[in-house]
């Protein structure tokens, strides 16, 4: 037994996850666990494509997604603490250009708990590029418009507060930086996370695992820097904080044992203890996450509340399908992205979690894949 967890059971959930790639059900994967800080599994298995030519390695650098927006929703609780902003601030105070009613009485609040009363649109128009944040954000104020009240409504935004959340944290800066150089500074600088970046760099290129989307996202991603239809999540750099970072599961795990260690890590600290506990309760009361309402009614099964806290999503206190898993503690708090990704923390049995896989999943099925990995992982806790 290590670290209180049970070396059978552990020993399972690699069996379990070797099986479900045996099965095509996807290609590959990297899962780390740590329980109090120490790792008690690791997990380095199949391929990166689904011919099996690229084995996953250990420092394989996967597209992460919308756990992308982890990143933007910790310095934005950072800001907060150092007095820049307001969690009550009125988004158009710092962004006028985002008048108009009724999105002009959002608040920052409302955007971190996917409650500022716009549609949950995967992008503000067809065929635009996204990787210039600035020309982004002229696209959102200008199409993207409120249709109910703030706090009326759980809406996931795969895009949208994101892009005005990153703006606000460039527009707040006491430097007057570009959100990429707030990321690499405040964040992923003082958390050693060197393989993690906005787009892929030359030293991350030859481990980069290609996403194959198997008509997963719906939307194109496209980059002036690179021809693919899905080139955001290709090319060299990008400024799309929603869904443009790249990482390890290494890197992954600093980040998710900087949150389990209440903000600090290795003698810094990031975000205070009291702001993580406010941040992993439920902040969206029974709304529904509208988004994924419809995936509970195609797939058959009750719609569960959003459970959606400042920036988390949050396991709650009911029995529902869910990521986080049904055997985890309701504060149990983490992100994930775009049926391959998922990164989460238990901080009552202490236990840290990062998954990523190959060969993207539909969201009802990665919701069921990674409930099972996360209820075997804290069954295997003694």
């Amino acid at each position: 037994m290590t670290a209180g967890m049970n070396a059978e059971r552990l020993q399972a959930i690699g069996e379990h996850i070797q099986t479900t790639i045996d099965d095509r059900l996807y290609w590959g994967a990297r899962i780390l666990v740590a329980r109090h800080g120490e790792t008690v599994l690791d997990l380095t298995l199949g391929t990166a494509d689904e011919a099996r030519t690229k084995p996953i390695q250990p420092d394989s650098v996967f597209s992460i997604f919308s756990v992308t927006k982890a990143f933007i929703n910790v310095l934005v609780l950072r800001s907060v603490e150092l007095g820049r902003i307001a969690l009550t601030t009125k988004v158009v105070d710092i962004i006028p250009e985002f008048a108009g009613a009724p999105r002009d009485r959002a608040t920052i609040y409302n955007l971190l708990t996917h409650t500022a009363g716009m549609p949950g649109v995967w992008e503000p128009a067809p065929g635009l590029y996204l990787d210039i944040l600035s020309e982004t954000l002229h696209e959102v104020v200008t199409r993207v418009h409120g249709i109910v009240e703030p706090g009326e409504r759980c809406d996931y935004s795969p895009m949208v507060n994101h892009v005005l959340l990153s703006v606000i944290l460039e527009r707040t800066d006491p430097k007057g930086r570009g959100i990429v150089d707030i990321l690499r500074e405040d964040l992923w600088g003082p958390l050693g996370m060197d393989d993690t970046a906005m787009g892929i760099k030359a030293h991350m290129r030859d481990r980069h695992v290609e996403p194959d989307y198997r008509g997963v996202v719906p939307i194109k991603s496209l980059s002036r820097t690179h021809p693919d239809e899905m080139g955001l999540h290709l090319a060299e750099s990008n400024e799309a904080p929603w869904a443009g970072g790249a990482s390890t599961a290494t890197d992954m795990m600093k980040f998710v044992e900087m949150l389990r260690n209440e903000g600090a890590y290795e003698g810094g600290r990031i975000l205070s203890p009291r702001m993580l506990q406010i941040a992993r309760q439920n902040h969206t009361g029974d709304l529904p996450n509208e988004l994924y309402k419809t995936v509970a009614l195609r797939a058959g099964y009750p719609v569960p509340p959003a459970y959606i806290g400042l920036g988390f999503n949050v396991r709650g206190p009911r029995m529902v399908n869910t990521q986080l898993g049904t055997l985890t503690n309701p504060e149990t708090f983490g992100n994930y992205g775009a049926g391959s990704t998922l990164i989460w923390v238990d901080p009552v049995l202490d236990i840290s979690f990062v998954g990523l896989t190959a060969g993207l999943l539909p969201q009802a099925a990665n919701i069921e894949r990674f409930q099972r990995i996360s209820d075997m992982v804290v069954a295997a806790a003694e």
